[in-house]
């Protein structure tokens, strides 16, 4: 439609508008770009529409610090916004990737954009750092790789979650869960059993974690310890929330999970929630949830119960020289339960596995299937009640009546 040296013409012309008004409005700055572009010899040879896109493209450009990506940032629609180089940008929307009309005129353009966004988070991505892992204030997640470590030019990608607060009840009606497989899980977590949720990439690992912390009895102290805050936990009044930090320019005051972690040892916890185990902070993880801290949490990246249980041992095994056996029977001593998510093949989000980890023996783990997927895809009761009642007892009749009435006590 129009040549790059035509549009940095145009583009010059804007800034340097923009720059002599201090007191432009949006508005006016906009019937200016239109004005510009509708005069200018690039209107000889565009229709109406390649002509609107350009000016709304100039208007992002030069009006907004993520640039010509702050429409897909303010659709509230959209989940995912994937950037693979300056000239290929995609989105996903309704559960749909789809191509983006606007592209970056040049790898500058997109890392300045990237350079933006790590400084809204006080982080940095340059050649030295060419990797950034971040969040926009609205929570939105952030994955930035600079063109030295990426072949195809800078990429960018950002995961965008809901404004509105999701419930276990919304899950419900959305068919995330069935009601039985809800009443049991937020049973579970009032009781104060340690659950582990895995799933793949994009499963709702982090949302359904969110909608079970809901049942935490209001009274307890909780410590929320992330690489980048995503949890929003409203029900609990007394939360700490912990965020890992990278080092500076010059390699100093990175503070990772496993510090986190530790240091939320020393500050009174009843429960830890990690928003999900990538490598050695699994250790401490463990040792949280087996010594007197009932009812945490995590999420890690798994393709099954049992792939995750496997994917836990990997990571100890990054953090300590420690026998494999043992570190199996660390694993069944923490995690009472574990639930698995699974996008089905209408890209919907489904909880297929909700298994009780009873321990270890004779080089396997021992597990105790409560709810799996059944031939017609889902999640239904095995008929297995639960082995370890100690908790449910602890807390009282009610929960026993509960978990009884859905066949699982």
């Amino acid at each position: 439609m129009f040549n790059k040296e035509g549009m940095e013409q145009l583009l010059s012309q804007v800034r340097a508008y923009c720059s002599s008004r201090g007191d432009l409005t949006d508005e006016d700055a906009f019937d200016f770009i239109t004005e510009l572009v509708f005069q200018s010899s690039v209107a000889e040879s565009s229709n109406i529409g390649e002509l609107e896109l350009l000016c709304e493209k100039l208007f992002y450009k030069t009006r907004r610090r993520l640039g010509i990506l702050q429409p897909l940032i303010e659709d509230s629609d959209i989940t995912e916004i994937m950037v693979n180089g300056p000239e290929q940008i995609f989105y996903e929307k309704d559960g749909s990737v789809q191509l983006y009309p606007y592209a970056f005129d040049s790898v500058e353009e997109l890392e300045d954009v990237m350079r933006n966004i790590a400084a809204i988070v006080h982080r940095e991505i340059n050649e030295r750092k060419p990797i950034v892992d971040a969040r926009l204030l609205d929570g939105s997640r952030v994955n930035g790789v600079y063109k030295n470590v990426a072949i195809n030019g800078p990429i960018l990608t950002i995961r965008k979650f809901k404004e509105q607060y999701i419930t276990l009840e919304d899950l419900v009606e959305k068919e995330t869960v069935p009601r039985e497989g809800a009443e049991l899980l937020s049973c579970l977590v009032t009781c104060g059993y340690n659950v582990f949720i895995s799933g793949g990439t994009s499963t709702g690992k982090t949302t359904f974690l969110n909608a079970l912390a809901d049942f935490i009895p209001c009274d307890e102290r909780v410590i929320v310890i992330e690489d980048s805050s995503e949890l929003k936990l409203t029900s609990i009044e007394n939360i700490v929330h912990l965020e890992c930090r990278n080092s500076n320019v010059t390699g100093n005051g990175a503070v990772t999970m496993t510090d986190l972690i530790k240091s939320s040892l020393r500050m009174r916890p009843d429960r830890i929630i990690v928003g999900e185990v990538r490598g050695g902070e699994v250790l401490d993880m463990l040792q949280a949830m087996n010594t007197g801290h009932a009812g945490s949490m995590s999420t890690g990246h798994g393709n099954s119960v049992e792939g995750m249980l496997r994917r836990l041992e990997t990571m100890y095994m990054m953090a300590a020289a420690v026998p494999v056996d043992a570190i199996r029977g660390q694993i069944a001593e923490a995690i009472d339960i574990m639930v698995h998510l699974e996008k089905d093949g209408l890209n919907q989000r489904k909880v297929i596995e909700i298994v009780e980890v009873l321990g270890y023996e004779d080089g396997k783990f021992l597990l105790n299937p409560l709810m799996t997927r059944s031939p017609n895809g889902t999640l239904e009761a095995t008929g297995e009640k639960l082995s370890e009642k100690g908790k449910v007892l602890r807390k009282g009749n009610a929960f026993e009546n509960r978990l009884r009435n859905l066949g699982f006590f």
